[in-house]
């Protein structure tokens, strides 16, 4: 379909951006995407590299951390107009994986969650703790009436049906009932799954890891997600995965996964 009068919304995780930047620019001049939201960047706020960014036509904000985490947000020709970067609830976490803005007319929420491995232990725990705290901040949102849209990592499996064998990763947090039912209760409270509800059969992985020839035999899963409230749901149009990028050279080990709306 004609894709004039749509609005495109895509996140990536990039697993370190210093070492993507190259990837990252030609998928987002390839594919244009109004926003674009990032996660791992991996890299202190003075070392996020927005002049890059701006040179082909995005504006940025960023949430950094040294090494690790950090989430970022670009726009096309627009700024971002920074709501909140980080979660409340816990004045002891210190990680960059939360980060709100205003762009284009809509709430866009860039989230990388936690991973929760290894499983049981305080890891995991954090985990929840994390999902609950996104479930409060989403239903203040939700309570605003505001177009919004929730995109990253979430570092959960939903389904059987989102893994390619659902055996492989049976003791890993990303598939304990615990983060499924955090996960299933977004979807309860009104949020709609947007990569979901485009492909109900399951099937459509957005990660292969770097080991055991996961890309190559396309072992994978999917975890990175788009959730949209009901005002963005009714302006959905179609959803799916930049799956070939994953397999170019020095790849992150995560696809993009993108949504389109109807402007």
């Amino acid at each position: 379909m004609s894709q004039a009068g749509t609005l495109k919304l895509a996140s990536f995780n990039i697993n370190g951006i210093k070492a993507r930047l190259p990837r990252l620019l030609e998928w987002l001049e390839e594919t244009r995407p109004q926003v674009a939201c990032l996660q791992e960047i991996k890299t202190q706020d003075e070392g996020f590299p927005a002049e890059a960014f701006e040179k082909i036509g995005y504006k940025a904000i960023w949430h950094g951390q040294k090494g690790f985490n950090g989430v970022a947000i670009l726009a096309d020709g627009e700024q971002p107009v920074e709501v909140q970067r980080g979660l409340e609830g816990d004045p002891d976490d210190a990680h960059s994986r939360y980060l709100e803005a205003d762009v284009f007319g809509v709430r866009v929420v860039c989230i990388y969650l936690p991973n929760g491995n290894p499983q049981p232990g305080p890891k995991f725990d954090y985990k929840l703790r994390w999902m609950e705290r996104l479930r409060t901040r989403m239903d203040a949102i939700w309570a605003e009436e505001v177009p919004a849209l929730v995109l990253g990592d979430y570092n959960v499996i939903p389904h059987d049906r989102d893994i390619w064998d659902k055996r492989a990763m049976a003791d890993d947090a990303l598939m304990q009932p615990a983060s499924r039912d955090a996960y299933a209760r977004l979807l309860g409270d009104g949020w709609t799954d947007a990569i979901g509800l485009h492909h109900p059969r399951g099937g459509i992985w957005t990660f292969w890891d770097y080991q055991a020839g996961a890309w190559p035999r396309d072992h994978g899963f999917r975890i990175d997600h788009a959730l949209l409230s009901p005002e963005l749901a009714d302006r959905l149009v179609e959803s799916g995965v930049d799956k070939a990028y994953r397999g170019r050279e020095k790849a992150s080990d995560h696809a993009p996964v993108w949504v389109r709306l109807r402007a």
